[in-house]
């Protein structure tokens, strides 16, 4: 089968490229063989590009966690599946392809009206979403929430699941006012831009000194002593990345002892099938019936056709866009 492909196992964007002699996976017992039709792009992919992604044991070396595709082949023990039904989920690696093997505890059906390229934007974004908002954040009906990069993938699914699910607030960051807009489009209360104003100033204010139950950032070393200063007490902050960067030189801590605050770290492709199919059976739950009716959106940024992968992943490094970036087979 063909796959993308590194150049020397690590590099730029422009080391992407299509191998046309990749072997084509065999599913093992419990696992489905999947034709792929459409791959969503993930800041993970970038970092395991560039040779910077601690991998999971069982992950391929070929990128890409999310897809939609349609069943070729199943292995032993498979229930619930038959060849040829249109699935989408969530993988430990290997949707840069044309065929991925991957458990059927993390496969989807689709559902009618949803295409192929919206599917392939929903499994990672959105079971992460799940999971900072109720299995790490404890999130609650009546919370007042701040999402940082509030126009990712995980903050649009993260506004309106929590909107949804009776949030008294929710509140953004963002890099431009226009993104700032968009959010609001989804929901949000309100936004800041974390470049020209003091997010935790603005919080404060917004919530008369008392902050915000939970918030959810992927940002790391830049927000962090401010995500301290505007959470409220009891709050939580749920770290799920380091995109400003892991290293912290001065943080004042007070406001953890004072204010009782949690901090907690979370990743998603290190967990085990059983934790991620729990979060999976969430979604299919609380989000799909939305996403299928129109209710919840699942905004596209660009569909690239996957020759063009070089290109897709340019995009991505822009920090530009508002919603998924999307490749097709």
């Amino acid at each position: 089968m063909r796959a993308v492909d590194v150049k020397n196992e690590a590099g730029p964007a422009t080391a992407l490229y299509i191998n046309e002699n990749v072997e084509t996976p065999e599913p093992k017992s419990g696992e489905l063989l999947v034709r792929v039709k459409a791959f969503g792009l993930n800041r993970m992919d970038i970092l395991q590009r560039e040779g910077k992604y601690p991998l999971p044991p069982q992950a391929p070396k070929t990128l890409g966690v999310e897809f939609s595709g349609i069943v070729e082949t199943l292995g032993n023990g498979v229930t619930g599946f038959k060849k040829g039904d249109r699935v989408f989920g969530l993988a430990y690696g290997g949707a840069y392809a044309e065929f991925i093997a991957v458990s059927q505890k993390m496969c989807i059906h689709m559902p009618e009206k949803l295409t192929f390229e919206k599917a392939a934007g929903i499994p990672e974004t959105w079971i992460t979403a799940t999971q900072a908002l109720w299995t790490v954040g404890g999130f609650k009906p009546g919370f007042k929430v701040l999402m940082h990069a509030g126009a990712s993938g995980v903050g649009i699914a993260a506004i309106q699941l929590a909107v949804a699910h009776g949030a008294s607030a929710v509140y953004v960051t963002a890099s431009s006012q226009e993104k700032i807009e968009f959010c609001k489009t989804l929901g949000a209360t309100d936004g800041f831009n974390y470049k020209t104003q003091d997010f935790a100033e603005e919080i404060l204010k917004a919530t008369d000194g008392n902050g915000v139950d939970l918030i959810i950032d992927p940002v790391g070393q830049s927000h962090l002593q401010k995500d301290l200063n505007c959470a409220a007490r009891d709050g939580t902050v749920v770290v799920l990345a380091m995109m400003s960067g892991f290293l912290v030189k001065e943080l004042d801590i007070r406001p953890i002892l004072f204010k009782r605050i949690r901090i907690e770290g979370t990743t998603l492709r290190s967990r085990d099938v059983e934790y991620q199919r729990v979060l999976r059976d969430k979604v299919v739950e609380e989000a799909l019936p939305g996403i299928a009716e129109g209710k919840f959106s699942v905004p596209i940024e660009k569909v690239f056709h996957w020759e063009d992968i070089v290109d897709a992943h340019k995009l991505m490094e822009t920090n530009q866009t508002q919603g998924k970036i999307i490749c097709t087979i």
